[in-house]
């Protein structure tokens, strides 16, 4: 319901983005400044009205991800004259800007019209009638033409629907607005392969180097800690054997030793193969290995699931290591009280939403932990969104496209 009473405010943003001067002037004067730009005499004027289109065009990209569709930037790195005249991303914004007044501004229209119009009917026509009645203009709310207070009262339901079905259609409507945008907006198949195969080519090599860093922590954690206490262990057994006859008490105490030696040297074992992978979401799959970490918790955890199944393995695995970083995030660093956790599964997608009360102003880019987080999601193709205004709440979208199987 919150989403829905926020769609006229959005249509309106909408509306301003797209049909505004702002955008329409910015594409046109990146087509006049190609002209000079081509032959080379245009650095001052092109590149800052491509500029300028970018940002309408990323504000446009931002209301779409208010209602639900992510478009993400397709730009590449030049931003010399030459790169953004040959970038096909420029000559695809400048597209955007002239068609959408022209493709978009019905959807909004109606989103933001069909309200305002049925408010018009529930709240001001029944007390503007008689004044526009006495003043000899015709007065007519839709097919009702309104010359009484009966006739203006018949007003208020039809606009009571009016309201109701605007803001029942204006969620799709927006959402179908944004994903033509995005068509335009958004990378071209042609640069989201290439895009991909950067990717790919990143977290692989980033995959390589995580998992030779966690080869190297196993081994040092052996080396340091369950290694040694063997060896001492063994150490140990050894001069209780020397000692078994001579003192057998000295023996049986040093036995003792050894018997709590290899009581701790398990519970390191049992730690480091936690580390690698918890038996609790081998055996009993992500969302009750999740609620254990909530348990753990020093904050008050809420974790909700619709999942029907389980993903494959090295995906609850990433999705598990990823929710532990931000709970231990959350807990050293966000001020929070409550954090809430809801798994789900829609349309070959696994998502995890972990919201806290805390104050907020997270930067993504500022530290280690969400972009480790992000290093072992992209290795499954799968994003971490972060929106972290200041005073909070701060809520961390993760998706991971995967199979389910059923349980």
């Amino acid at each position: 319901m919150k989403a829905r009473l926020a769609t006229p405010v959005l249509a309106l943003a909408l509306a301003m983005i797209g049909l505004s001067v702002a955008g329409v002037v910015a594409a046109v004067l990146v087509v006049i400044s190609a002209v000079p730009a081509v032959a080379g005499v245009g650095r001052w004027v092109f590149p800052p009205a491509v500029s300028l289109l970018r940002t309408v065009a990323d504000a446009a990209r931002r209301l779409a991800g208010r209602v639900g569709v992510r478009v993400e930037r397709p730009y590449g790195p030049g931003t010399d004259q030459a790169a953004l005249l040959r970038d096909p991303a420029t000559w695809r914004d400048v597209l955007w800007g002239v068609l959408d007044p022209l493709m978009g501004t019905w959807a909004s229209a109606l989103a933001l019209g069909m309200p305002l119009y049925g408010l018009y009917g529930v709240a001001v026509q029944p007390f503007v009638w008689e004044a526009n009645l006495r003043a000899g203009g015709a007065n007519a709310y839709g097919l009702i033409h309104v010359t009484s207070t009966a006739a203006a009262l018949a007003a208020i339901p039809v606009g009571l629907a009016l309201i109701a079905l605007g803001l029942y259609i204006g969620p799709p409507l927006l959402r179908l607005r944004a994903r033509w945008a995005g068509a335009l907006l958004g990378p071209s198949r042609t640069s989201a392969l290439e895009q991909r195969v950067e990717t790919l080519v990143e977290t692989r090599a980033g995959s390589v180097d995580a998992q030779a860093a966690e080869l190297r922590r196993i081994e040092r954690d052996l080396h340091d800690g369950a290694q040694a206490r063997l060896v001492a262990l063994g150490m140990g057994l050894g001069n209780a054997e020397r000692l078994f006859d001579e003192d057998p008490e000295a023996a049986r105490a040093l036995l003792a030793t050894a018997r709590e030696s290899s009581s701790k040297a398990l519970d390191e074992l049992r730690d480091l193969v936690r580390g690698v992978h918890p038996p609790v979401l081998a055996d009993r799959g992500l969302a009750d290995a999740i609620r254990a970490l909530a348990l753990d918790c020093l904050l008050d955890v809420e974790v909700s699931s619709d999942l029907a199944g389980r993903p494959a393995p090295p995906v609850e695995s990433a999705v598990y290591f990823a929710v532990n970083e931000l709970l231990a995030n959350t807990t050293k660093h966000a001020g929070a009280a409550t954090v809430q956790i809801t798994l789900g599964y829609r349309h070959g997608i696994l998502s995890c939403d972990v919201v806290d009360d805390g104050g907020g102003g997270v930067d993504p880019a500022d530290g280690t932990g969400l972009r480790g987080i992000q290093s072992r999601l992209a290795v499954f193709d799968g994003t971490i969104a972060v929106d972290s205004p200041p005073g909070g709440p701060t809520r961390v979208h993760l998706e991971v496209p995967c199979a389910i199987r059923s349980e």
